[in-house]
């Protein structure tokens, strides 16, 4: 596929990439990935929906619950204590 490219395709890829923003940093200079500086809880809470469907989207769907008998719990009646 890249080799059926005209220089033509290669430079409009060249020119749309030099727009792309790109920041770079020392190795373990990085900054933190936390976003409660700069966003309201407002606004992070509004990023996890389209985040939410952009995961499911390229994954293979929602899985099958597995039928409960198999679900690793022990049920006991209220106010009984554990044993192990």
């Amino acid at each position: 596929m890249i080799a059926s490219r005209t220089p033509e395709q290669e430079e409009q890829r060249r020119k749309a990439r030099a727009s792309w923003p790109i920041r770079r940093f020392r190795l373990g200079e990085e900054p933190s990935d936390d976003l409660s500086d700069s966003t309201t809880p407002e606004e992070r809470l509004a990023m996890m929906w389209p985040l939410t469907v952009d995961a499911y989207s390229h994954g293979p769907g929602l899985p099958e619950p597995a039928p409960r008998a198999t679900w690793p719990v022990r049920m006991r009646p209220l106010g009984a204590r554990e044993v192990d």
